[in-house]
């Protein structure tokens, strides 16, 4: 740890046993994720709590704290706030254990964990009133801003490609064509990063869901591609249409795709995770880039095949599979990963 971190773990030490007057037993890193969060597992009388650190100068805990109630008046299981320290950024949470998705699927487990997901998202989308929800709207805006990540920072900065002017209208052309398509959808809560590392395994109302405080009012197939088409592990693409059609059929008995037909809505499912995908690619290029995180580099071919299959899948996109074909795939497939 650096020294303003040893400075923020006793800090966030003191408000636990001076402020809150805990019997702290022990205090052990618990995970961090790819923000400037931080979290502990506490031990108190044999009871284990989750502290988040979330340094005031980077991070923002209201918005946790906001979400964390509509979820659970929703019926989503998001951890209770047993404690806050907003202008410190500490929060005491309840603990969901150290079982997460990614770590607990396998071929066996899949459709029952799978099935839990998807009931807890179809309450999340249901059960959110997105007009009195206070959440900020994904708009034409943010996801371009999304979509330029792939291009400043994996396209320039990582791989050091500059494209030429054929290919930069190519890739504005795949821009337009991703956020038309995102902002035709009907709009519900989305939580923004529905997967598996944020998702925990639980003994009741599985899953625990974690990392919420993004949410945003956004296209109703955002949350459903991130959990079926997981930057962190990947699914025999039969099976991910079984679940697709699956959930689309429960939006319809629901009233949120209106006469939408399965065809408009696997085309809106297949754009939005392509959105998501590359997106996620420039956010593991700067991970690396500006914060040292090595980690997520070896995620990105996975979740590059998933782009160039969507690719492959519409005419429109064949421009821009030919500029990854030429320019992108052979770096990606090379040592620069490693």
């Amino acid at each position: 740890m650096t020294i303003q971190q040893d400075d923020r773990l006793e800090a966030l030490s003191g408000w636990l046993r001076e402020t809150l007057r805990l019997a702290v037993e022990a205090v052990e890193p618990a995970s961090s994720d790819a923000s400037f969060r931080r979290y502990f597992r506490v031990y108190l009388d044999g009871i284990s709590c989750i502290v988040m650190d979330a340094p005031p100068a980077k991070e923002n805990v209201r918005p946790f704290i906001g979400v964390a109630a509509l979820l659970r008046d929703a019926g989503v299981q998001a951890p209770e706030i047993l404690a806050a320290d907003e202008e410190q950024g500490f929060l005491l949470l309840s603990d969901f254990g150290t079982r997460s998705y990614l770590d607990c699927l396998n071929a066996i487990s899949v459709d029952r964990l799978y099935g839990d997901a998807l009931d807890a998202l179809t309450r999340l989308q249901c059960g959110v009133d997105i007009e009195t929800a206070g959440l900020p709207v994904y708009d034409e805006r943010l996801l371009g801003v999304e979509l330029d990540l792939f291009r400043d920072w994996f396209l320039d900065q990582f791989l050091g490609l500059v494209p030429e002017a054929a290919e930069s209208v190519v890739f504005d052309d795949v821009k337009r064509l991703l956020i038309a398509s995102a902002l035709e959808q009907p709009k519900v809560c989305v939580h923004r990063d529905y997967h598996s590392r944020n998702l925990m395994v639980t003994e009741r109302l599985n899953p625990g869901v974690l990392d919420f405080q993004d949410a945003v009012i956004g296209p109703v197939t955002y949350d459903l591609a991130s959990l079926l088409r997981d930057c962190y592990v990947s699914w025999p693409l039969p099976m991910v249409e079984v679940w697709m059609a699956g959930y689309y059929t429960r939006l319809c008995e629901a009233g949120l795709v209106g006469s939408v037909s399965p065809d408009t809505f696997r085309r809106w499912f297949d754009l939005m995770g392509m959105q998501r995908h590359l997106k996620a690619i420039g956010i593991f290029s700067r991970l690396k880039l500006r914060d040292g995180k090595f980690g997520y580099l070896k995620d990105i071919p996975r979740t590059m095949s998933y782009v160039t299959e969507v690719c492959g899948r519409y005419p429109e996109l064949a421009g821009f599979l030919r500029f990854l074909e030429k320019r992108v795939l052979p770096q990606i497939i090379s040592d620069r990963l490693v």
